[in-house]
């Protein structure tokens, strides 16, 4: 059985309070009584369901008690209905706005009142309900996006182990060519550095220049595959050994191709296309121009610069200005005519990088742990 709904009646006569009081109570509520304004308000705390607020009353009327009620976020959506004598419009309008939800007029009659009640109780049980539809509504909202960040936040991390997996991969790969070579070691951390400088200007996105790095860094892979008597010849390659030099293009692309990861897949596009030329005449397809995707061209300019500027078995490193004038007579022939001028473009940040590289080179090289200075 539900308990009974509680009604505060407030009344400064104390004949009208025992009177309105008793009828509410013959229509099954529960009634609690006050004989002013503020003793009303001081009893707010107890909670009702109702108050039935008489107007006319001494010091606090029912205006000013409405008025209070309603500044109260604990007791704003309280319904109260006044009971007056007067029916004015006037009345009824000031009523409205100290904030009554109902009224009736003196003498009460009791079919009236038992209408008004229940219209009162059913609106505000309605508000109720609502309230904590609501409530429960941002419950589940605020459960299910807490559950949802908790999930992104492990996709991401997901994410994150993963990418950190494909660099460890690319590390490895990397680790296979400088057991064999380490000058060619070097020679892949130059050229990633030196590909970031076009690709800044190009405009590249933050990231596409990330991964344009880590992809670079692969474009030699296959000379895993190549014999070191042809790897490490000291004088020029016959024309079988150029073919069998050319096909570490080939063997890269095998080595990283069909990799669902984007760091593998512009690896595998860097390892096959880094030696076509602009003009259609390199290796291993012949491609020519845009044919040539973007990030084998950026790497075949980077590439070759640092190639003349390293020193080779068969010939002493180019000077950066040697080389730098060497690459001209290749603009539109060997490199894409935009992506070398790019390059010049960006000559004295090309010199600020290998000045960089240089010195993280012999930092590398120094013993450990250092020799003490006599």
């Amino acid at each position: 059985m539900s308990e009974a709904q509680r009604i505060l009646v407030v009344d400064d006569v104390e004949q009208n309070l025992a009177l309105l009081g008793g009828l509410v109570r013959t229509l099954g509520y529960e009634v609690e009584t006050a004989r002013d304004g503020l003793e009303a308000l001081a009893k707010l705390v107890l909670g009702f369901d109702l108050v039935l607020l008489d107007v006319m009353m001494p010091g606090l009327d029912g205006y000013e008690v409405a008025r209070r009620v309603r500044a109260d976020p604990r007791t704003q959506d309280l319904p109260i209905i006044l009971v007056t004598v007067l029916d004015s419009r006037e009345d009824r309008v000031k009523a409205i706005q100290a904030g009554a939800s109902d009224f009736i007029a003196k003498p009460v009659d009791k079919t009236e009142l038992l209408v008004r009640i229940s219209s009162q109780l059913r609106l505000k049980q309605a508000q109720d309900a609502l309230k904590r539809s609501q409530a429960e509504l941002e419950e589940r909202v605020a459960r299910r996006t807490k559950e949802l960040r908790r999930t992104v936040e492990e996709t991401a991390d997901a994410n994150r182990r993963t990418y950190a997996a494909h660099i460890d991969t690319i590390r490895r790969l990397v680790l296979a060519a400088e057991l064999k070579d380490p000058d060619t070691a070097r020679h892949i951390l130059r050229i990633s550095r030196y590909s970031t400088v076009l690709a800044n200007a190009l405009r590249m996105s933050p990231g596409e220049i990330e991964v344009l790095g880590h992809a670079v860094t692969m474009h030699d892979v296959g000379k895993i595959g190549i014999p070191d008597a042809i790897l490490f010849k000291p004088g020029a390659l016959d024309e079988e050994e150029k073919k069998i030099m050319e096909s570490h293009t080939l063997i890269g692309s095998r080595i990283l191709a069909d990799s669902p990861s984007e760091l593998m897949q512009l690896g595998e596009i860097v390892a096959l296309t880094h030696h076509e030329r602009w003009d259609g005449t390199g290796y291993p397809r012949r491609l020519a121009g845009e044919q040539i995707p973007l990030p084998g061209r950026i790497c075949s300019v980077v590439d070759v610069f640092d190639a003349l500027t390293t020193d080779r078995p068969y010939r002493p490193a180019f000077s950066p200005e040697a080389a730098r004038d060497s690459m001209r007579r290749g603009r539109g022939a060997h490199f894409d005519p935009r992506l070398f001028d790019l390059f010049l473009d960006r000559w004295d940040e090309v010199l600020e990088v290998r000045g960089r590289l240089i010195e993280e080179d012999a930092a590398s090289r120094q013993p450990w742990p250092p020799e003490e200075v006599a």
